[in-house]
């Protein structure tokens, strides 16, 4: 992968818009997510857990599924997300020009359907592909995030716009692939754009009329980043302590934090007890770390943050100073379970720089930090009482400086899991991750920043994990408590659909050759798979209506690992996504863009 751009960056200054708080809580959200027929947030709950209760489909009939229905977005490119279900209607999305279709569950008609007018000139503003990852449902509202950064709004059954809030600006690369998330009465998003410059920020909205509620910045000065410098603490000499006065301004040279990075278009949890949003900020610009000397805080970190005011209560920065692209935007799943055989109100997050933590998410203690996949070779361990990742020299693209090449660094920049989501079952007490097994190369190289250009300054070339069972994939589950894997599956290419496990017992996910595959939750045996009509890389989701459980995912190739087909790119050809291994996916798949529903045969 070649990404030879020069740019330079004059950062906006924003400032941040506080309005009253409000009490107007999403009711109707609430009701919704209490019944398991429904699927009505992205990971199916606010703890992104990505877990169905449903159990009419299980580890004993899963083999009978068969395809109950299908239905075609009408665009090509990268499906991200999953659809949302709602009391007998389905929402589905697309990627851009992100199209939104309401459709009958009982007759597969469209309701309604909502076509954004975008100026295309946002797609080569786009890091990885058009994806979208996604609707969010409360007060009677669709939200959509587009690409172009408006966040809207839409009635639930008629379709029609209720309100429209720009939440960046894509001249400068700030456009947005997050799904927004419905958190009591606030509306959370985040933005893209880390590699062109754009200084990232998390931001809520009023769900009731789109009014700003906050925003907080990933980098800056304290007050920007709603952070109290005797207040918010952080995991330092093991324990938790105060971040103190300007933690952020001190780990950068001079004012390249303006042009920082840090963008949050992840997934966000929440905690109802503890009022708290929980995220993860991306890399910091650019890719040459030569550039920018220091731990760049707070890049690369793990938030929690008052969902009322947006203060920060924790962060953690899990890599200081990151050499290699490894964006910390992974979902955070909240999982009550014992940590070294104490009862634990824990946060779990599988980290694209390959190591699996656990943290206390009442204050941020950090609790288990191993690798989660055995190649990792970057850093030896993490130090527990520092918190800080221990770095081989040999790895380090900032110790051997720029234009030198730096070979063999595991994970790759794509990470040892990206944006896919994970998945936690409460009855087995595990945590199920979809990953890649990749490696690469890394050559960083000076470069300007230039306003809305790409600003990256690296050249990468990635493949097969060596010496190890030559797929890019693996399958993994993780015991979260302690720091353990469990079983692992090998995949011929990276694992890039959302995961989904059930109370019956049955864990599915998709691969970028097309299948969607069933397996069992106790050690990965194959119960059933079929062959969809192009690569996964959509999120797994599970409904009932009528009596009748249903298993979905979109199919459609695209996002970082599959970008190379979808944009059409010849097979001698290197760019943005073109992995290696990935260009053998034409012998597998064609370009996608539909649902396939599965029931269990009659």
């Amino acid at each position: 992968m070649n990404l030879r751009y020069k740019t330079t960056f004059a950062a906006a200054a924003f400032a941040m818009v506080a309005a009253p708080g409000m009490t107007h809580a999403a009711a109707d959200l609430d009701k919704a997510l209490a019944n398991p027929g429904n699927w009505a947030a992205q990971a199916g709950d606010e703890y992104n857990q990505r877990y169905s209760k449903l159990t009419q489909i299980n580890d004993k009939n899963v083999n009978k599924l068969q395809v109950a229905w299908t239905f075609s977005t009408g665009v090509l490119r990268g499906h991200e997300g999953s659809p949302l279900v709602i009391d007998g209607t389905m929402y589905l999305h697309s990627p851009f020009p992100n199209k939104v279709f309401a459709i009958d569950l009982e007759t597969q008609k469209i309701l309604w359907k909502y076509e954004p007018k975008q100026d295309p000139a946002v797609i080569p503003q786009m890091c990885c592909d058009t994806v979208n990852r996604g609707l969010a449902f409360g007060d009677g509202k669709i939200l959509l995030q587009q690409a172009d950064s408006n966040l809207i709004a839409l009635d639930a059954k008629s379709g029609k716009l209720v309100w429209s809030v720009k939440n960046g600006d894509p001249k400068l690369g700030a456009v947005n692939t997050n799904a927004p998330h419905v958190f009591k009465d606030k509306v959370i998003t985040g933005i893209s754009g880390g590699e062109w410059g754009v200084r990232g920020f998390l931001a809520a909205y009023n769900l009731k009329d789109g009014t700003p509620a906050w925003k907080g910045y990933s980098v800056g000065p304290d007050a920007e980043m709603l952070i109290d410098p005797a207040k918010t603490t952080t995991w330092a000499d093991g324990k938790v302590t105060p971040v103190g006065k300007d933690s952020s301004l001190k780990t950068w040279k001079g004012d390249q934090w303006k042009i920082g990075g840090g963008t949050t278009w992840g997934w966000y949890s929440y905690d109802r007890a503890l009022n708290a949003v929980y995220y993860g900020t991306g890399n910091p610009s650019t890719w040459n770390p030569s550039q920018r000397p220091g731990d760049n805080k707070w890049s690369m970190s793990i938030w929690s943050r008052d969902l009322d005011t947006g203060k920060v209560n924790w962060v953690y920065q899990m890599t200081p100073f990151d050499e290699w692209d490894f964006d910390g935007i992974n979902e955070m799943i909240l999982a009550d379970i014992p940590v070294k055989g104490k009862p634990t109100k824990a946060l779990v997050h599988f980290d694209r720089n390959g190591f699996g933590y656990t943290l206390d998410r009442t204050n941020g203690a950090l609790l288990v930090a191993e690798k989660y996949d055995p190649v990792v070779n970057w850093a030896t361990h993490v130090d527990m009482k520092s918190g800080r990742p221990q770095v081989v020299s040999k790895y380090s693209t900032a110790q051997n400086g720029p234009d030198v090449n730096t070979k063999g660094v595991c994970p790759a920049a794509l990470g040892s899991k990206d944006q896919q989501p994970a998945a936690f079952n409460p009855k087995t007490g595990l945590f199920y991750i979809p990953t890649n097994h990749v490696c690469m190369d890394y050559e960083p190289f000076a470069v300007d920043y230039t306003a809305g250009q790409p600003y990256v300054g690296a050249t990468l070339s990635m493949f097969p994990a060596p010496n190890s069972h030559g797929g890019m994939g693996n399958f993994t589950v993780w015991d979260a408590g302690q720091g353990k894997i469990v079983w692992s599956k090998p995949e011929k290419f990276s694992v890039w659909s959302g995961a989904l496990t059930t109370a019956g017992d049955v864990l599915f996910y998709g691969t970028l050759e097309g299948y969607l595959k069933a397996v069992s939750l106790k050690d990965g045996k194959e119960l059933w798979k079929f062959k969809t009509p192009s690569g996964i890389i959509g999120n797994v989701f599970s409904y009932q209506h009528k009596g009748k459980q249903y298993v979905g995912v979109f199919s459609g190739i695209g996002g970082w690992a599959g970008i190379g087909m979808a944009a059409g790119l010849e097979k001698d050809t290197d760019g943005l996504g073109a992995v290696g291994g990935y260009r053998e996916l034409n012998q597998y798949t064609e370009l996608g863009g539909s649902l396939t529903v599965f029931a269990l045969s009659e």
